[in-house]
């Protein structure tokens, strides 16, 4: 459980673990300015479950699961879980992904995507961005996942030993899905089960628009270097639309546009995805292969959804 400044939620949290699973829990602090190193070393010291691992500093995400797991690979644990601090993963639905391994599986991912899945208390912009771009990125990579990003999951041993950690994307909070998609891709087990995530209640959320075009960007580079349908089929029409589109836009002023007002480089943005919509709608996509097909509405929908995510951020930060 990796920890950043959730030092009220942390307690609450701990306990709800310890109090419906029969687990160890290690938690992995990068030296949270608000004191949650220290709360955490207190509930180390009340419970003899839990243990605490501290980081000299905010090292990145990706970088406190692989602390995490090398400390758990040390240890002989045959089974290790991952989940957030904050309440929305609920402990009370672990036996859940733990019941799948027992079952069999690898490694089984907690979806808010497949049937019986929720999301509670998210907007619209931002749950709709979520799917959305879950949609593309298994388009994309061509995995039968609906939940690739989701942090809610249980693995055994094999797949980090099986798996090269230090090779998964550090960008945004796509390396959820480039260890899915590794594993896969290695004849893992992985399957999903339904879970129900509900948007904190306490502290502040460490994401913000930025991470989806970080993890658009990833996953497309992934998908040209594997040659996978979506891009071997598509990339020829997306190319030319591309060339035509900077050749006659203007799109050679959005660096200097970016320098100005966010609501400016918004309106543009949603000026674009209008274009992109009708040129692909008129460049042939309609005859590329299915899987193709549902990729380029997929990203023509998710761009959509970030450009109204932009602007609900931007509202949201003006009024603070």
């Amino acid at each position: 459980m990796p920890t950043y400044n959730e030092v009220e939620n942390l307690p609450l949290i701990v306990d709800r673990v310890l109090s419906n699973n029969e687990v160890d829990l290690l938690i992995v602090d990068d030296n949270s300015p608000d004191g949650t190193g220290a709360k955490a070393d207190e509930l180390a010291a009340a419970h003899e479950g839990v243990s605490v691992v501290h980081r000299e500093g905010k090292d990145g995400l990706l970088n406190a699961y692989r602390d995490g797991f090398a400390w758990a690979l040390e240890r002989d644990y045959e089974v290790i879980c991952q989940m957030d601090a904050d309440g929305s993963h609920a402990p009370e639905e672990l036996h859940r992904l733990l019941e799948e391994i027992e079952a069999g599986a690898d490694l089984v991912i907690g979806s808010r995507y497949v049937e019986g899945g929720e999301v509670k208390d998210w907007p619209r912009e931002r749950y709709l961005l979520s799917r959305l771009g879950n949609r593309y990125i298994a388009a994309v990579l061509g995995d039968d996942i609906a939940d690739m990003t989701a942090g809610y999951r249980a693995m055994r041993r094999s797949v980090l030993e099986g798996l090269d950690l230090d090779a998964l994307s550090a960008k945004g909070y796509i390396f959820q899905a480039d260890l899915a998609h590794r594993a896969l891709k290695a004849g893992f087990d992985v399957r999903e089960v339904p879970v129900t995530f509900v948007d904190r209640t306490l502290g502040e959320s460490k994401l913000d628009a930025s991470f989806a075009a970080q993890s658009l960007a990833e996953v497309s580079k992934w998908g040209a270097a594997e040659k996978s349908e979506f891009v071997r089929e598509g990339a020829k029409e997306f190319s030319r639309f591309a060339r035509n589109e900077v050749d006659r836009s203007g799109l050679h002023s959005l660096r200097s546009a970016i320098d100005q007002a966010p609501e400016r480089v918004v309106d543009m943005m949603s000026e674009a995805v209008k274009l992109a919509r009708y040129e692909l709608r008129h460049a042939g996509v309609h005859e590329l292969p299915g899987k193709a097909a549902r990729g380029f509405e997929a990203l023509s929908d998710m761009v959509s959804e970030a450009v109204r995510l932009a602007k609900y951020e931007a509202g949201r930060r003006a009024k603070d």
